[in-house]
């Protein structure tokens, strides 16, 4: 009875046939996890592995050693919100709308990078300091879609810091998707809360203050070794707390397959560095760390690198295309091989931070080259640097006639119209050549090369810039409100040449 047995064998094999033709089950989402860390008001020589003999860095000095440091680069502002839009969006401070001064949205049609990833099926998250916002759209346009999935403010019982969190919501991700984590510390902002939220048994011991480093713009006196003594601490607990996600990501086997960015937003908040064009307020730290995707690590590149690069380097590390309005190029090449170049020139400005202010730089051939527009004025820092114990401290100082010529620069007006360092020779830029026979060649050059930027970008300098809303000797209200929000405010740089509708990224 052939038949029937033909049969009940056809019947048996029809769950494996079905099995066989049906589409497989997708498979988890291999491409590369991207954690982004910034920390606030850290310079780039706050770490062990920058130079800074006093540091304690650990976990950031190892990413270095695993990874690529990048040795020059640059913010395009030393101020918080401004810093930080620009990231996200690619784009220079005067071409992200009223985002150029403190505190101010970005103009609604410009797109972020992490919702282009969102969009492309990453799981977002940020996590800590939120200082990113979007203005009302114009007649006729849609508000951007979200760029994150999960907004957090990164605190908890006992810790202020804004990285609370960020081991939890490692944790709690999608495990389909890869994710991106735009991770935001509070510290090493001022307020100090880490000094009184210490852990010695996860920390270690609080920085002596008889051993911290004093840069020669800072009075070296009691007062101002325990103020930097606080923001070493706060640079110490950060370092922990990445620390935690490394360890995190080695735990779900997930490190090799996650580029780490690290970096700061700006400059630590003392005299002559947060808010200033110089390398103290300008130059970042930034470690790159992807053990899959990093050849010849442990070589520094020495290549000029912006902050805007870092939209389109994700981006391009996603596999998602640039948008069109990004400025910055990608630093892929520099993960490939730590002596490529990508960029001759990094631009970067100072706009309303607490202070009138418009000062533009550009930096390219080893040289620093600063314009400010507004001349009359100090550049003494923000308000909360001029609070301090250590603005205070310098104000003493000329009151009594000990100011050293570094020092006095905090206070010096009229400044200059001009200057010009080079770097390498003068880390600190303390000697303007701006007037050197022997540089002026240089100076005429950078000079041209930063006014075709201004033109190609839509830089403007307005007439009415906002005005001072702090003392700028002491830091008490000058007006009412804190710190700006709610006050009338000037006209922000490119406004009258629409820059945000610019997408031309002048020399690079």
């Amino acid at each position: 009875m052939p038949r029937p047995v033909r049969l009940h064998l056809f019947t048996a094999l029809i769950p494996a046939l079905v099995f066989l033709m049906a589409p497989a089950a997708p498979a988890a989402d291999s491409r590369p996890n991207v954690i982004l860390f910034i920390a606030d008001d850290i310079s780039w020589d706050d770490l062990g592995c920058t130079g800074n003999p006093t540091a304690r860095t650990p976990h950031l000095d190892r990413l270095a050693a695993g990874g690529r440091r990048f040795d020059a680069a640059f913010l395009t502002a030393s101020s918080c919100s401004p810093s930080r839009s620009s990231i996200v969006t690619g784009r220079y401070p005067h071409n992200n709308g009223r985002a150029s001064e403190l505190h101010e949205p970005i103009a609604s049609h410009l797109p972020w990078f992490p919702r282009l990833l969102r969009e492309a099926g990453y799981h977002t998250v940020l996590s800590g300091k939120n200082h990113l916002s979007s203005a009302p759209p114009a007649p006729g346009e849609q508000s951007q879609p979200k760029a994150f999935d999960v907004i957090d403010a990164g605190k908890a019982e006992g810790n202020g810091g804004g990285h609370a969190n960020w081991v939890r919501l490692l944790r709690e991700r999608p495990a389909d998707r890869p994710f991106f984590g735009w991770y935001a510390a509070l510290d090493a902002h001022r307020g100090w809360e880490a000094d009184a939220e210490w852990r010695e048994e996860a920390y270690g011991p609080k920085h002596d203050p008889a051993k911290v480093r004093v840069p020669p713009f800072l009075r070296d006196d009691v007062p101002t070794r325990a103020d930097l003594a606080s923001h070493a601490n706060e640079v110490t607990r950060f370092d922990h707390f990445v620390g935690l996600v490394v360890a995190e990501l080695e735990r779900q086997g997930q490190l090799a397959n996650t580029l780490i960015l690290v970096m700061a937003d700006n400059g630590r908040p003392f005299p002559r560095a947060k808010t200033r064009l110089h390398d103290s307020g300008m130059k970042t730290y930034l470690i790159a760390h992807w053990p899959a995707g990093i050849a010849r690590p442990g070589i520094p590149a020495t290549g000029l690198v912006s902050a805007i690069d870092l939209a389109p380097s994700i981006l391009e590390v996603a596999g998602v295309p640039a948008a069109p309005t990004m400025q910055g190029v990608s630093l892929r090449p520099m993960l490939r091989d730590p002596a490529a170049t990508v960029r001759r020139a990094a631009f970067s400005e100072h706009n309303w931070h607490d202070y009138e202010a418009h000062g533009r730089a550009v930096r390219a051939e080893g040289y620093l080259y600063i314009r400010n527009h507004r001349p009359g004025q100090p550049w003494q820092g923000p308000a909360d640097s001029v609070r301090s114990p250590s603005h205070q401290a310098l104000r003493q100082a000329r009151e009594a006639r000990e100011l050293t010529p570094a020092q006095a620069d905090v206070f010096l007006a009229p400044r200059p119209a001009e200057e010009l360092y080079q770097t390498a020779e003068d880390p600190h830029q303390l000697r303007n050549l701006a007037g050197d026979p022997a540089h002026a060649a240089a100076r005429a050059r950078l000079a041209r090369l930063l006014a075709e930027w201004t033109t190609a970008t839509g830089d403007t300098v307005p007439a009415q810039l906002t005005p001072d809303l702090f003392d700028r000797d002491t830091g008490a209200a000058a007006a009412k409100g804190k710190k700006g929000r709610g006050n009338s405010r000037g006209t922000p740089a490119g406004a009258e040449r629409q820059a945000d509708r610019i997408n031309a990224p002048g020399p690079r």
